[in-house]
């Protein structure tokens, strides 16, 4: 019974019901030593006995036991960002195991399985080989195969579905996200904008403030998805220089007129980063022109990478998007990032060590960017 409150709560409810142990006995039909026993957490009573006690009580077999399957946002969050915590400062079996623990102990509790599924997500890079990193790719689709079989909650389990569309890319079955996307997503008669329909709602309703708060989240979530597929283009179009700076030029002209850097420097940092990185990799020709951009890029990257840190790796609204602070404060995790500021620097100064820019001619450039970067570190440990 390691773990629940038998003892404890067989106490309480005798006492709030004030009946004597010998009337509870009678009841029951035992003696009054075994339910003393009970209650000194000596022994527990036959499993054939529960029924009858929680009928009795008027409680469930859970409540009596004190066990608790599901656990609270609070909680959650707090599990979440102790074993993200932890995964940056103790090794890391010592942390997926306890992180397994957790989950077979609440794995009736979908809510907090989805955390673990992204906690995993954002460190199971660290595991320490290959057979390992496949184990817990294995042990999340796992974890999503669970919650959408059982889970009734359709947010979580929409959530759970982008999820494991990711592990399925990163795992090597692009075809499983086809056949479980390509039907929805691809449909030109589907009424995709429901954001834009609420907004109109709640002004036929009356309620203007409502109304400003659900278009400032369309409106911020429209940008984040405008960026990532923009990405997606570049990737594309890699080979095509003429197109890949077209897509760039009116990525920049969104970023600067959103301030996004200020926004979301996450976003920014991994759009810098991925644009610097391509034009490297897939530039046929290699000029000055060509190396400035890059240049540019990286220097955009670094300032990205410093705003984040600025802001303590939290999400924010700003001036513009005013009603974003309270939206983001009800989100499942807080507003904290789900990885530690140790492994985000240093993953940030590994992505400047990628050896496609040792193409570059000015190297010197490239360490004053690391240097900027470690700067950083040392002023946030």
């Amino acid at each position: 019974m390691e773990g629940l409150r038998f003892s404890e709560n067989i106490t309480r409810l005798r006492r709030e019901k004030k009946i004597t142990q010998e009337e509870l006995a009678l009841f029951i039909g035992v003696t009054k030593a075994s339910v003393s026993k009970w209650e000194t957490g000596a022994t527990i009573p036959d499993i054939m006995i529960l029924p009858q006690l929680a009928a009795f009580f008027d409680v469930s077999i859970d409540e009596l036991l004190g066990y608790e399957p599901q656990l609270s946002r609070e909680q959650i969050k707090y599990y979440y960002h102790k074993l993200a915590k932890e995964f940056a400062e103790k090794p890391f079996d010592e942390v997926m195991r306890e992180s397994e623990e957790l989950t077979r102990k609440y794995y009736s509790c979908y809510p907090f399985l989805q955390q673990m599924v992204i906690l995993w997500i954002n460190h199971g890079a660290m595991a320490p080989d290959e057979k390992q990193k496949e184990a817990i790719h294995e042990k999340i689709t796992g974890l999503c195969e669970r919650i959408l079989e059982n889970c009734k909650d359709m947010g979580v389990c929409n959530n759970t579905i982008a999820l494991k569309c990711l592990v399925d890319l990163q795992s090597g079955h692009a075809d499983k996200v086809i056949e479980l996307l390509e039907e929805e997503k691809m449909n030109v008669n589907r009424i995709e904008d429901k954001g834009t329909l609420l907004t109109l709602a709640y002004m036929a309703a009356g309620e203007p403030d409502k109304a400003e708060k659900a278009a400032q989240i369309g409106m911020y979530r429209s940008l984040l998805d405008l960026i990532a597929f923009g990405e997606n283009l570049i990737s594309l179009k890699g080979d095509d220089l003429t197109y890949l700076m077209e897509i760039v030029r009116r990525l920049d002209a969104v970023i600067r007129t959103f301030v996004m850097t200020g926004l979301n420097p996450n976003t920014v940092a991994v759009y810098d980063y991925h644009v610097a990185s391509l034009l490297c990799s897939k530039a046929r020709e290699w000029n000055q022109e060509m190396e400035q951009l890059v240049k540019e890029k990286l220097e955009q990257y670094v300032e990205a990478v410093r705003c984040l840190f600025a802001d303590g790796l939290t999400l924010h609204g700003d001036e513009f998007f005013s009603t974003l602070d309270e939206w983001f404060a009800d989100m499942d995790l807080g507003i904290e990032a789900v990885r530690s500021e140790k492994l985000v620097l240093e993953s940030a100064l590994e992505g400047l060590e990628n050896p496609v820019f040792t193409r570059m001619n000015d190297q010197e450039f490239l360490q004053s960017c690391i240097k900027k970067l470690k700067k950083i570190h040392f002023r946030t440990r």
